[in-house]
């Protein structure tokens, strides 16, 4: 049962970051190589993109 939950939450912060991906400034290329990580990495690639990902297009310098 606790997997399923983690399992979920994975789900869910990987659905987040892909739709923080497409929406941000960055490339076309750099939004397919960011989306594709998360994808094939879940936890890894969605800590990597909250580090050092694209910014939404909402976000201020």
């Amino acid at each position: 049962m606790e997997y399923g939950i983690f399992g979920l939450i994975v789900l869910i912060a990987d659905i987040y970051a892909i739709i923080q991906i497409v929406g941000s400034r960055a490339s076309g290329v750099s939004k397919l190589i960011w989306a594709l990580v998360v994808f094939f990495l879940p936890v890894l690639g969605f800590i990597a993109w909250l580090v050092a990902g694209p910014r939404s297009s909402a976000a201020t310098v």
